[in-house]
């Protein structure tokens, strides 16, 4: 692991020099360690970068604000990057396309998965079903603390809970079992996961600023090749954000993994860098 000490972020470089990098942007609901396949298998052909967002993995905590987007560009700048193809999952594909609008220069391809996309509001049954499964993992009194900080300790067997009823909802599907995900990718998933929520409850509250105007509007402006990528078992609403981003990105092409959850890389490795390669040779063609 290495540090960009002026960020406080943590990060991976692997593979050989050129002209682009291939840059990763996780889930909110994990870390850099998604990455793992990816990174591994693209490094014998590009620059591969991976990082975790400020308040995530390896990365010191967020001041009052944070801009991801702006700290994605932030990280290229500090190692160098004039260009890259970026690969975002879930939030971590709304940064990387709000990079893509504030700096289309710097950006040579787009890679959304199961991704999040700031000024969409989301359906409020997908809402509704988020507070039925995962925040009920934990007593809604102590939820309220560890939200507002004022709990003063964390519980264990609370990160838990929560890691383990989000990983059941979002990574599985909410219409898939635990049987659906194998030990591997569970244990994976639910550790990332419970570490999201143990610094989020532990540490400082940091607000969060997005593009203005937001991406949704703007998504006819994406001039980067782009490549979206949708698990036909995520949860519908985030299912309906792939369907605007290949309708609305000019150019974008979309493909479908059956029984595939909320994060692809973790679950469907092979199939997932198999795409990214097909994608970069397309790309990164003269």
């Amino acid at each position: 692991m290495a540090l960009i000490d002026t960020l406080g972020i943590g990060y991976d470089e692997a593979g050989p020099g050129g002209d682009v990098a291939v840059v990763f942007s996780h889930a909110g609901v994990a870390d850099r360690r998604m990455w793992e396949h990816q990174f591994r298998e693209l490094s014998r052909w590009h620059r591969v970068i991976r990082y975790d967002w400020r308040g995530h993995g390896e990365s010191g905590d967020p001041g009052e604000w944070v801009c991801h987007h702006e700290d994605l560009l932030a990280v290229l700048d500090a190692l160098g990057v004039r260009r890259a193809v970026l690969v975002g999952s879930s939030m971590g594909g709304a940064y990387a396309l709000e990079a893509a609008l504030v700096a289309p220069e710097r950006v040579a391809g787009l890679v959304l998965i199961c991704s999040g996309l700031s000024g969409h509001s989301w359906p409020p049954e997908m809402l509704a079903q988020a507070g039925e499964r995962v925040r009920g993992a934990v007593p809604a009194d102590r939820l309220a603390r560890y939200r507002d900080g004022s709990a003063g300790r964390v519980d264990p067997a609370d990160t838990l809970a929560i890691a383990r009823a989000h990983t059941l909802w979002q990574v599985a599907g909410p219409d898939r079992g635990r049987a659906d995900l194998s030990d591997e990718v569970w244990e994976a998933a639910v550790e990332m996961c419970r570490e999201v929520f143990r610094r989020e409850w532990s540490g400082p509250p940091a607000a969060e600023r997005q593009l203005d105007p937001p991406a949704a509007g703007r998504l006819g402006e994406v001039a980067a090749p782009t490549l979206v990528i949708n698990g036909l078992a995520d949860v519908p609403g985030i299912q309906e954000v792939s369907g605007l981003l290949a309708a609305g990105i000019p150019g974008a092409r979309r493909v479908d993994l059956p029984e595939t959850g909320h994060l692809p890389p973790l679950e469907r490795p092979v199939e997932v860098t198999a795409a990214l390669r097909g994608f970069l040779a397309a790309a990164l063609t003269p």
